[in-house]
């Protein structure tokens, strides 16, 4: 269970609980959760952060400690926390404004029971006709010997701790950016290597998504199509791509569009064939491009997707519709190269301000920094 953020979880346990604290590491199944799931921490702002499913965790054991049964035994009668609260709650933490109802409900708990799949108690309850919410008492308290320990308030301060440790993380992230704006002309070779460090499996998916736009935005920029309702009429307009919202929004699927060929680009770090088939279907099987945070070659990424279709949907003329409505699929090779030409067309600084800004946006950053530079 030894991860990068564990050393730190360690460090608050022993401050809280003295030499006993790495026994109720060992004996927390919670605490491991959170271990793994915070292994982020020390991988800088790239790094996919995770912060549904902790917070997710993090409101049901505040509302605990508020309601003061850290303090007493009387939460089996407890009505639960209304999810209104909670949701509202999450929300207000750092990096939380965007997070929807998923992991409150049931993706956390889904997730836990993956990695501890004979466990006999999930992180969150929930009534289902009242829609109030508990969290598992049993898995805040931990018996060693003859003693019982809670761990709700080192749950809320690891977790406090880890936001801290991402937030500092995306602030030297932005001043990077920032300073590259500034340097580019200087040092285009240290700009250049900076954003293709970006483009990895391993990079957090929003910022993924970010870059992933500003790459195609010049890629496309200087491409013409002629256009019109008459042939002697003819329109000339350069490629445009938009952004259509935040990377949390539930805009059906599409996180580009381009005009004025109305195509839809959708960015997804899955290779699961059932996800690219929902994202098809939530626009009416409209033709989608995928762009895949893989360094799978293209030719392989859609082998797979018919190969595994042919196994679920034993009807090949269903494989064959969903696979038409795949209008292309660009890799991480792909937009490596779109970011090579975009380059040598003079738009790496205009690629570097859209990411700040792109970026600044998606994670409610206020431009405080700015006055720092």
């Amino acid at each position: 269970m030894e991860k990068p953020f564990t050393e730190i979880i360690n460090e608050i346990l022993e401050a809280r609980f003295g030499n006993q604290g790495s026994d109720i590491f060992d004996k927390s199944q919670l605490l491991q959760y959170i271990s793994l799931k915070t292994r982020a921490a020390n991988r800088g702002a790239k790094a996919r952060g995770s912060f549904a499913n902790l917070y997710a965790i993090y409101v049901v054991v505040e509302d605990y400690i508020e309601k003061g049964f850290d303090k007493s035994s009387t939460y089996d009668k407890y009505e639960g926390a209304e999810f209104i609260r909670l949701f509202r709650r999450q929300r207000e933490l750092p990096f939380g404004t965007k997070l929807q109802n998923h992991a409150l409900n049931n993706r956390m708990n889904s997730e836990f029971q993956k990695f501890f799949p004979v466990s006999e108690y999930v992180p969150i309850l929930r009534n289902l006709e009242t829609n109030r919410y508990w969290v598992a008492e049993n898995m805040l308290k931990i018996k060693l010997r003859t003693k019982t320990y809670n761990i709700a308030h080192v749950i809320i301060e690891i977790i406090d701790k880890y936001a801290q440790t991402k937030k500092n993380a995306f602030e030297q992230f932005i001043q990077s950016c920032v300073e590259l704006q500034d340097i580019q002309t200087k040092n285009p070779e240290e700009a250049k290597i900076f954003i293709l460090g970006l483009l990895a499996p391993n990079v957090d998916a929003r910022l993924f998504e970010i870059v992933s736009y500003a790459i195609l935005k010049y890629y496309y920029h200087d491409q013409k199509i002629y256009w019109g309702f008459e042939i002697d009429k003819l329109n000339e307009d350069n490629l445009t791509l938009y952004k259509t919202g935040r990377t949390n929004a539930n805009d059906g699927g599409i996180d580009f569009v381009m005009k004025p060929l109305g195509r839809f680009f959708q960015v997804t770090e899955s290779l699961d064939v059932k996800k690219y088939f929902l994202d098809i279907d939530k626009v009416q099987r409209y033709p989608i491009t995928f762009v895949v945070k893989s360094e799978e070659p293209v030719e392989n990424i859609i082998v797979g997707i018919r190969k595994n279709a042919s196994r679920i949907y034993s009807v090949q003329a269903i494989v064959d519709t969903y696979m038409d409505c795949i209008e292309e699929v660009i890799n991480i090779s792909s937009l490596r190269n779109c970011f090579i030409q975009s380059i040598q067309q003079g738009y790496l600084k205009n690629i570097i301000e859209e990411i700040v800004s792109q970026s600044k946006t998606e994670f409610n950053y206020q431009d405080e920094i700015d006055d720092k530079v």
